[in-house]
């Protein structure tokens, strides 16, 4: 009867002392490799193809001029008494009505006189003027619930911002 230690084995039974560390260790190496691999195969956007990209232009909004929000409008009032009335910031989606209390029809497709004072709703909150501004409003779109109630007919013209009735000399 032989005692061998450590290196001191005999070939084949180095060979099956091998065999079994390898068996439980191989397993779990094979398993840290593909677990620490990349699957880009999982990422869509690494392989998402643009097509639009020189059409897109992220953080820029259209901005009517003044004729265009003239010929965009259902009814186009100057006026210097226009409120924020109410708003429902806060509350869902943000909408602001604002109160007119006396103003100039310029244009009119729907109603031949305005009654004062009346409320609209616009989506944007908007940069009032201490001066006459022009009011680009038209029909009134949604909003089934609120409408009744404040009686609302008009809206604020989306694309268009805020500009002063010029005094002409």
């Amino acid at each position: 009867m032989h005692f061998y230690i450590g290196f001191l084995l005999p070939i084949h039974m180095k060979i099956n002392v091998i065999k079994k560390s390898l068996t439980g260790f191989l397993p779990l190496f094979i398993l840290m490799v593909l677990s620490g691999c990349e699957k880009k195969y999982q990422a869509p956007d690494h392989y998402a193809v643009d097509l639009f990209k020189d059409e897109r232009q992220q953080g820029t909004a259209y901005i009517m001029n003044e004729e265009e929000c003239f010929d965009g409008s259902e009814l186009v009032i100057a006026s210097s008494e226009v409120k924020l009335a109410d708003s429902s910031k806060g509350r869902g989606k943000n909408f602001f009505l604002y109160k007119v209390r006396s103003g100039k029809v310029l244009k009119t497709i729907r109603d031949s006189v305005a009654d004062y004072p009346f409320m609209f709703l616009s989506d944007q909150r908007l940069k009032l003027k201490n001066d006459s501004i022009y009011l680009y409003l038209k029909k009134l779109e949604g909003f089934r619930f609120i409408a009744p109630e404040r009686n609302l007919k008009y809206q604020w013209l989306k694309a268009a911002p805020v500009y002063s009735v010029k005094k002409d000399k």
